[in-house]
C-alpha cells in the first residue's frame, strides 16, 4: 500500500553515461505516480550531503517538458551532483537524526538512492534507522556503476555504455599500433579496483574483426611479472605491435597493487585507496626487459563519461530501473534494490527487474567468474563476450548544437 507524501532522489559515487538516464526514470515515474501518492520530488543535491544542509530542488517544477527527460538522459555524470560520505554505524550518531529531522520537514516518505556499493550501505544503514524510530517511508537502492560488480543483479545500469567505449577505444588503438614494424608494447589501464568486468570489454572488437589485446589481466587473478614478461616475448613471436589491457587494482600474490610505486597512498573515506600508475610500472617493466618502444594509456574519467558513444541497451535499461524503482515503492517494498534478471531459457536477450534485500547487496563485490577467465589468467573466454555482447547493442541520438551533444544542467 502506498503512502502519501514527497520524494527525495539522489546520486552518489562515481558518475557514469547512464546515472542521469536512470534519474530520468525515477522523476518520471514520480510525476506519473497518480492518486496522490507522491506529492513532489525533490532532488538532492550532492546526495546524502546535500540532504543533511537541505539543498533540496523540485524537479518536478523543472522537468515539464518530454524532451527534457531525454536530454537528461543522454547527459553524462551526476545532473545533480555527487559525494561519497560514509554513514556511520552507530544509529545514536547525530546524523541520523538530522536526516529523519529533514525527512519529517519536507514530508519525504520516499527515497531513492542511485549508486554502487557505497551507496548501498547508505540504503541499509537508513533503512534499518527508519526501522529503529518507527518512521513510515520506503527507501530503494537504485543500482549504478561503471564497475558491474554489484552483487544481485545481472550487470548494472551504466556498464553497458563504459564497456562499449572501451571496446571502442581499444579497436581503434588495435588499428592504430598496427601500423608500424617496429616493437613497441602498448599498455592500456582502464579502471576496476576489486572486479575486471570492465577490462574484460576489451576483448570485444573480437565481434567485429576478430583482433583483441594479445594479453587482458583482471583483479580476480594475482599478478606475476615474470608470466607477464615471458608471455609478451612469446607474443613478438607472432607479430611486433602488443596490446595488452590491465585493469588499475591488479595485484601481486602478496597483495601488494602492481601500480602502488606510482600511487600516492591516500584513501577516500570509505577506505579505498586511489589508484593509478598500473600501466606506467609495466611500461618500466617492459622497456627494461626487451629495450622496445613501450607506451601506457590511462583511459581514466573518460570511461564512465563518454556518452557520445552509450549504448541504446544501457539507457534504455537504465531509465526503466529508474521508474522500476518508484514502482517498487507505491508497491510498499523498502530497503531492497531494484536488481535486473537476464532470463537465461531463451535465445534471444531478455531481462525483468525485481527487487532484492540490499542487506544480501551492500558491501559485497561481484567478481568475474571463473569460466569467463582462461586457463593462463592472462586472457577471457568466449563465454564472458557473449555475456558482455548484448549490453553494447545500439546507438543513441543526442540532440546536437553547433556540432556539440546537447546536455542538461541542473541550475
Amino acid at each position: 500500500m502506498f503512502l502519501r507524501g514527497n520524494a527525495v532522489v539522489g546520486q552518489s559515487g562515481g558518475p557514469t553515461a547512464a546515472i542521469n538516464a536512470t534519474l530520468a526514470g525515477v522523476i518520471m515515474g514520480a510525476l506519473d505516480a497518480g492518486d496522490g501518492a507522491i506529492d513532489k520530488i525533490y532532488g538532492m543535491r550532492n546526495g546524502i550531503e546535500g540532504l543533511l544542509e537541505e539543498k533540496l530542488i523540485d524537479l518536478g517544477s523543472i522537468f515539464s517538458e518530454k524532451s527534457m527527460f531525454d536530454d537528461l538522459a543522454l547527459t553524462p555524470a551526476a545532473a545533480l551532483g555527487s559525494c561519497r560520505r560514509k554513514l556511520p554505524s552507530d544509529y545514536s550518531d547525530a546524523i541520523y537524526s538530522r536526516i529523519f529531522s529533514v525527512f519529517s520537514e519536507y514530508n519525504i516518505r520516499y527515497f531513492f538512492y542511485i549508486g554502487g556499493n557505497d551507496s548501498m550501505d547508505t540504503v541499509l544503514k537508513l533503512s534499518g534507522y527508519a526501522d529503529k524510530i518507527g518512521y513510515d517511508i520506503r527507501i530503494i537502492g537504485v543500482p549504478k556503476t561503471i564497475d558491474n560488480d554489484l552483487e544481485g543483479t545481472d550487470h548494472t545500469p551504466g556498464y553497458g555504455s563504459a564497456a562499449k567505449y572501451v571496446a571502442i577505444t581499444v579497436k581503434e588503438l588495435l588499428r592504430d599500433c598496427s601500423v608500424y614494424t617496429l616493437k613497441a608494447v602498448t599498455i592500456v589501464e582502464i579502471m576496476g579496483r576489486d572486479a575486471g568486468w570492465l577490462t574484460c570489454a576489451s576483448a570485444l572488437p573480437k565481434l567485429s574483426g576478430g583482433d583483441m589485446p594479445d594479453l587482458i589481466y583482471l583483479p580476480e587473478r594475482p599478478f606475476d611479472m615474470e608470466e607477464f614478461l615471458n608471455s609478451v616475448a612469446n607474443a613478438f613471436e607472432r607479430h611486433p605491435n602488443i596490446l595488452v589491457a590491465v585493469s588499475e587494482g591488479i595485484r601481486f600474490k602478496d597483495g601488494r597493487y602492481v601500480g602502488e610505486s606510482a600511487q600516492s597512498g591516500n584513501v577516500d573515506v570509505f577506505g579505498h585507496r586511489y589508484l593509478a600508475g598500473t600501466g606506467k610500472v609495466l611500461e618500466s617493466a617492459v622497456k627494461e626487459r626487451f629495450g622496445c618502444k613501450a607506451r601506457s594509456v590511462e583511459l581514466s574519467l573518460t570511461q564512465r563519461c563518454a556518452a557520445h558513444v552509450a549504448s541504446y541497451t544501457d539507457i534504455s535499461e537504465s531509465v526503466e530501473t529508474g521508474r522500476r524503482a518508484v514502482g517498487f515503492a507505491l508497491e510498499g517494498k523498502s530497503g531492497c534494490m531494484v536488481s535486473v534478471e537476464r532470463e537465461q531459457d531463451r535465445s534471444l536477450y531478455s531481462i525483468r527487474y525485481n527487487a532484492k534485500n540490499v542487506g544480501e547487496i551492500a558491501n559485497k563485490v561481484k567478481r568475474v567468474p571463473d569460466e569467463f577467465i582462461n586457463e593462463s589468467g592472462n586472457g577471457v573466454t568466449d563465454a564472458c563476450i557473449e555475456y558482455m555482447r548484448p549490453l553494447i547493442i545500439g546507438e543513441v541520438s543526442p540532440l546536437y548544437e553547433n556540432g556539440l551533444p546537447r546536455h542538461i544542467v541542473i541550475g
